[in-house]
């Protein structure tokens, strides 16, 4: 095997030393004695593990790509910050290349992954007891399996480093590994993490890796790899790749490894949704987000108190500092009537006259849409007031750089996380909120989905897992038709997932993984014109982006950066 020098990646960013980030493995600036004294300290040592945390959540956030993250990048919505670099911008318009495309999910996550090494490598030495050591050590464990994950989520096989702490003076391997060696990689460190920590943690520990988000990750990782991106369905052509990309042959026993790595969640009974309907119905959706700690966190991006959200999603009149993603009408369309059927059941009883009525309760808490409520600063006095985003009165005091072509190109704002009592001003209130990675509610999903493969035909568990999900939204009745086929039970829980799980970044990967974003993603994406007068308010369908889609897209290309560093690092198929 053919190999060349790699640079080497900063020791750590941890506030006591300065260091160098410039690429994949660049050259560390710390001296050994930096290194020395780091892991001689307890506190440093806690620090050094606190920098491998930080950067937990960077794939799914927002303001990723400079306006609108993975949200953009897929048929959920229309992005902000139109540049031609954009990612976002390259995945609308189907001109990915290994050039132009952000290198932060291969630069960020090796960056950690060698940090966890060198953490590894100097644990013994370090003033903690047995008992902090094991619990250091399996959440490092964790965390270089996740963040291992956010590789294989972009590029599917990558080169595997193992416990390796390469210096600029190593010859350092190249090649990738093939996707099953990654995921078996991933597993059984996620495995070897959980024997060491607790379910739970309380207390000064909160939002420390547990053993829910070990079986959580290992959940969505077998979950991708059953799926018919990676289950026998390649998208390369080259045989040099097929192993590389996914599994050379379909194996539909994988989905029951996706199964049984759910149940072990649900099996705890450690976990569950958060459900509150004492205000309204599906409160409990809206409720969670604004938890710091509750019962369907399993992994989250701890923080402080915060309006992030309020500044990205707000609308312009509202605060609004750094505009994120604007949900397509298809993603609005995707939520169905309060009584469980689609709006496209003609017995749903939905109404295009009144397209937001006795609609799912969950795209109130997730959109933005004309005439909102949404909590804004008048003067020093803060309330609710409704945002209007026709086109009718675009002069409007309130309303007119809300409007539709003004502040938003669809007709809505998202509104997923969003405090309803939260502006995004310097003199409003904060939420405790953190940013979900892993919840609940996800591995109830991750089980139905897997069981439903396997079995070929829904049962009562598969049934109950969805229902669930349902009932906690608040639809009534939340019970679905008996006698479902595999493939019926299957849409219904796509759609859920798209409902339930939007704008928390799983849409990207979900379509790529069931191998249908050439459809989703190939289309006409649409918003809506709200068009006010005497008799009311009539909403037009208006054309917002067609979008282009080619197969290569199904994976990220690795940047040519790193590819041209050697040719055993091969390049992704199409790129």
């Amino acid at each position: 095997m053919k190999k060349r020098y790699l640079l080497i990646v900063a020791l750590a960013t941890i506030g006591f030393f300065s260091c160098s980030k410039q690429g994949f493995l660049d050259q560390t600036q710390s001296t050994d004695l930096n290194e020395q004294v780091v892991f001689a300290d307890s506190v440093y040592t806690l620090n050094f593990l606190s920098s491998i945390y930080s950067d937990i959540g960077f794939s799914t956030w927002p303001r990723r790509f400079g306006g609108g993250g993975l949200d953009a990048s897929t048929d959920e919505a229309e992005g902000a910050g139109l540049g031609s670099a954009n990612t976002f911008i390259q995945f609308a318009t189907g001109t990915v290349n290994s050039n132009m495309i952000t290198r932060d999910a291969w630069s960020t996550s090796y960056t950690n992954i060698r940090r966890v090494n060198i953490l590894l490598k100097n644990l013994n030495q370090t003033k903690f007891g047995n008992d902090i050591k094991s619990r250091v050590k399996a959440e490092s464990r964790f965390l270089r399996a996740y963040y291992y994950f956010i590789l294989l989520e972009h590029y599917a096989g990558v080169p595997l480093m193992g416990d390796s702490v390469y210096r600029a003076t190593d010859i350092i391997p190249f090649e990738r590994n093939s996707y099953e060696e990654c995921v078996d990689y991933i597993v059984s460190e996620c495995d070897a993490a959980a024997e060491d920590l607790p379910w739970v943690h309380e207390g000064e520990n909160y939002g420390r890796i547990n053993k829910a988000a070990c079986f959580g990750l290992k959940s969505r990782v077998l979950l991708y790899a059953a799926s018919p991106l990676y289950n026998g369905e390649s998208v390369a052509s080259d045989g040099a790749l097929q192993g590389i990309v996914g599994y050379p042959n379909a194996d539909p026993q994988r989905w029951k490894r996706a199964e049984d790595a759910a149940a072990q969640v649900l099996a705890s009974g450690q976990y569950s949704l958060h459900i509150n309907n004492t205000t309204e119905p599906g409160f409990g959706f809206y409720q969670v987000f604004q938890l710091r700690k509750n019962t369907e966190y399993i992994l989250a991006r701890m923080q402080a108190a915060n309006r992030d959200l309020e500044g990205i999603f707000h609308p312009p009149t509202f605060g609004l500092g750094s505009p994120g993603a604007y949900p397509y009408l298809e993603t609005v369309n995707a939520f169905g009537m309060k009584n469980g059927l689609p709006i496209t059941d003609p017995t749903s009883g939905y109404d295009p006259l009144q397209p937001y009525k006795d609609r799912d309760p969950r795209l109130a808490n997730t959109v933005t849409r004309d005439q909102s409520l949404v909590f804004h600063r008048d003067g020093l006095a803060r309330r609710p007031v409704n945002i209007f985003i026709d086109k009718t009165n675009p002069n409007n005091a309130i309303s007119g750089q809300d409007a539709i072509y003004k502040g938003t190109p669809t007709g809505y704002y998202t509104y997923k996380m969003v405090h309803r009592n939260v502006a995004a001003d310097w003199f409003s209130t904060e939420t405790p909120r953190c940013m979900p990675i892993i919840r609940y509610a996800e591995i109830l999903l991750n089980f139905a989905e897997a069981r439903n493969e396997r079995l070929g035909t829904p049962d009562i568990e598969v049934y109950a897992a969805v229902e669930s999900i349902r009932e906690r939204a608040g639809l009534s009745p939340y019970k679905l038709p008996l006698n479902l086929s595999q493939e019926e039970m299957r849409r219904i829980i796509q759609n859920e997932r798209q409902k339930e799980l939007a704008f928390e970044g799983h849409r990207f990967f979900d379509v790529r993984r069931w191998k249908i974003a050439e459809l989703v993603e190939n289309s006409q994406l649409h918003g809506t014109e709200p068009i006010r007068n005497a008799a009311g308010t009539t909403y037009n369908t208006i054309n917002v982006r067609k979008r282009v889609f080619s197969n290569r897209m199904y994976l990220w290309p690795i940047p040519q950066s790193e590819v041209a560093k050697s040719t055993d690092l091969l390049q992704n198929p199409g790129y």
